[in-house]
């Protein structure tokens, strides 16, 4: 990523989330959250923010204040911002920041370590800069935000009974677990009752490192799950992945095009395997009838659509 020049002049730090040793504590958020952040960061006298701005599924956007956190939080900040009563929040979607509890936690904890200069760019399909936002990290981010806001959050008349979406290809379909992103994408506009079928490669499994395996292979059911993370004192890495699938699941059938998954693995994590996505969207027709309504998002989680006249849809909060 750096280049060999840089590499061989600069100490270059990785962030462990799990080292408690590398992180102190330098304040609390309105929400309660402990702030632990990386102690070489926070000694640093310049501070710049680099990164991303697109679309995502419960900061509103990526970007921003997510390069300190969680980018350099211990895991215990994390998991406290990606708590399930904040998933479970409204506001915590897609495009949207003010009101949204995780991104108003986020901006809080970056602001803490001020002074901070933002560098942050916006990508096209083909992977090339389409504008760059760089200076106040509240002014620039919210310009970078509406940019992207205007030119890849697109407006549709009506809701479809089949949605095909995709996580944008390699290398974000390593896995099953990032592929929540594009069926996140694709639930904005699918009828309650209708069927997503995502393609995604998942090179790297399920993936077998991490919880979200785990908590999926633990419960029989989305139900079970959601009650699983919901409960009391309930914390673990990963869960808000599970969760978020767990919610598309009570509304929408999920279908999963894969060469990296085998069908047993894509049914242990409650979703249905598709041979061929031509063949399962013929046996949707059966069900939906000749009429059937379809949206494809080539593009997946890169072009969030959204009902025209209404924010963009949060998952159900069903109990």
């Amino acid at each position: 990523m750096l280049g060999n020049d840089i590499v061989r002049k600069y100490r270059i730090i990785q962030n462990d989330a799990h080292d408690r040793n590398t992180h102190i504590l330098i304040g609390r958020t309105k929400n309660g959250n402990e702030i632990q952040l990386n102690k070489e960061f926070l000694n640093c006298e310049q501070k710049i923010l680099t990164g991303l701005i697109e679309p995502h599924f419960f900061a509103g956007f990526s970007g921003g204040g997510k390069a300190v956190m969680p980018g350099l939080a211990f895991i215990e900040t994390v998991i406290h911002n990606h708590s399930a009563m904040n998933i479970d929040h409204p506001m915590a979607t897609w495009g949207i920041t003010g009101g949204n509890p995780i991104w108003e936690d986020i901006r809080e904890a970056a602001l803490m370590t001020e002074p901070v200069f933002l560098l942050n760019v916006t990508l096209n399909r083909k992977k090339e800069i389409t504008g760059v936002f760089a200076g106040d990290i509240d002014k620039a981010y919210e310009k970078g935000c509406r940019f992207v806001r205007d030119n890849v959050m697109i407006p549709v008349e009506h809701s479809f009974d089949v949605v095909i979406t995709s996580n944008s290809g390699y290398p974000l379909d390593l896995n099953l677990y990032q592929c929540v992103k594009g069926m996140s994408a694709a639930f904005q506009v699918v009828k309650p009752g209708g069927s997503i079928i995502i393609a995604g490669e998942c090179w790297d499994g399920i993936p077998e490192h991490g919880s979200y395996g785990k908590l999926l292979r633990s419960v029989s059911n989305p139900d079970e799950l959601l009650n699983k993370i919901r409960s009391p004192g309930f914390y673990e890495a990963d869960m808000w992945q599970a969760q978020i699938q767990a919610l598309i699941c009570q509304q929408a059938e999920v279908y999963v095009y894969s060469t990296g998954l085998s069908e047993n693995q894509i049914r242990d994590a409650m979703l249905k395997p598709c041979k061929s996505i031509e063949d399962t969207v013929n046996k949707l027709r059966e069900k939906y009838g000749n009429s059937m309504s379809i949206c494809i998002l080539p593009e997946g989680p890169q072009t969030i659509p959204y009902i025209r006249n209404s924010q963009t849809r949060k998952q159900s909060k069903k109990v």
